[in-house]
């Protein structure tokens, strides 16, 4: 066995009909089964139910032939050839593809940086010349890392929207650690059930189940693939280094600097339209009407009070967080959003920094 493990270390591997599921494509991604190349074959639906029944195997050597087109040159082979076992009507056909057609549409969110689709209504010299070439390709990344990328900031200094925008430019993964634990606790597993009286008595969640959900999250092979940008974690130092110690080491870092009174500008004063789902800011984006005005809701998590108590617990450990990641870079966030992007988007582009060493 250990020989086998060598030989697919040093010669590599091929596997085909697995992944078919995006389950499968994560369990083989937590057995640290990642592949370097992706191949998907695609044709129109017409061609694969004509291939499918026209599908002819020989009983002795297991061949595979076709009525249309590989017939055998041997009529004495041709006389013997059965229709294979598994050959289905065209309608039920038809309803697999369909399920296929579901699950490579997750499956290609997740191979999105290795993946090459390649059309397999052509001769089979072609298809294998197409994906010789690509797997003998090196692979090459979008960008000249896979970004890993930490926001940190006090309430309202815009972590979310940035991190949204961040992902839409980038094809990255957007984790917010609230949000989360929230879809965690509504699912059956057993972590959800094991959180969920935490959220609902809006305890806080123990660390080291916080870090568990975070790191299974991370491991996902979009995350992987793609990279990620995370905010709500970590909280404090201790979170920081217990990160670091589950080899998620972040290659960019940003603290969103905001002063407490802009903070309680833009939280205290924000409201939501609970028809349109708009967010309206009393200074900033004032309501279109006294209509809209009236039925504003307002989160009592904004409230000053709350506020000014979160607030207090972010620079209780800003400060050692800002000595943990020496190689941050801090951002003026009390700017118009896009501007903000734009100082967040220079340094994502630019070399990483070095590391000094003493």
């Amino acid at each position: 066995m250990q020989g086998f493990s060598c030989a697919l270390y040093f010669q590599g591997w091929v596997l085909e009909a697995i992944p078919k599921t995006l389950e499968e494509a994560l369990c083989l991604q937590e057995a640290g089964i990642t592949p370097d190349h992706v191949v998907m074959l695609g044709a129109p639906d017409v061609i694969l139910i004509e291939r499918s029944s026209g599908k002819r195997i020989d009983p002795v050597t297991g061949d595979v032939y076709h009525i249309t087109f590989m017939w055998p040159e041997s009529e004495e082979v041709a006389q013997h050839l059965e229709t294979p076992s598994t050959l289905m009507p065209s309608d039920p056909i038809a309803k697999k593809l369909q399920k296929f057609h579901t699950e490579a549409n997750a499956l290609k969110r997740t191979y999105h940086s290795c993946l090459k689709i390649i059309n397999a209504d052509q001769p089979n010299v072609d298809v294998f010349s197409q994906v010789l070439n690509y797997v003998c390709t090196p692979r090459h990344s979008a960008s000249p890392y896979t970004p890993r990328i930490l926001l940190f900031g006090p309430p309202g200094s815009g972590k979310s929207l940035q991190a949204k925008l961040i992902a839409q430019n980038y094809g990255i993964v957007n984790i917010c650690c609230g949000e989360l634990l929230k879809a965690v606790s509504a699912d059956e597993s057993h972590m959800g059930e094991l959180i969920k009286p935490y959220l609902e008595t809006k305890q806080q969640v123990p660390s080291s189940i916080v870090l568990q959900i975070l790191t299974e999250r991370l491991s996902r092979m979009d995350c992987t693939t793609r990279g990620w940008v995370l905010h709500g974690f970590p909280q404090d130092v201790e979170q920081a280094e217990e990160l670091e110690e589950s080899n998620f080491i972040p290659n960019r870092v940003f603290f969103l600097e905001i002063t407490d009174d802009i903070a309680i500008e833009r939280v205290t004063l924000r409201g939501v339209d609970p028809v349109t789902g708009e967010w309206y800011y009393s200074i900033y984006k004032p309501a279109s009407g006294p209509e809209v005005q009236s039925r504003l809701r307002f989160n009592p998590r904004h409230s000053k009070a709350q506020l000014l108590k979160r607030l207090k617990e972010y620079w209780n450990y800003a400060a050692d967080l800002q000595a943990f990641y020496p190689q941050a870079v801090y951002i003026n966030a009390d700017q118009d959003p896009h501007t903000v992007f734009e100082s967040l988007e220079s340094r994502l582009v630019s070399r990483l920094p070095k590391i000094q060493s003493y």
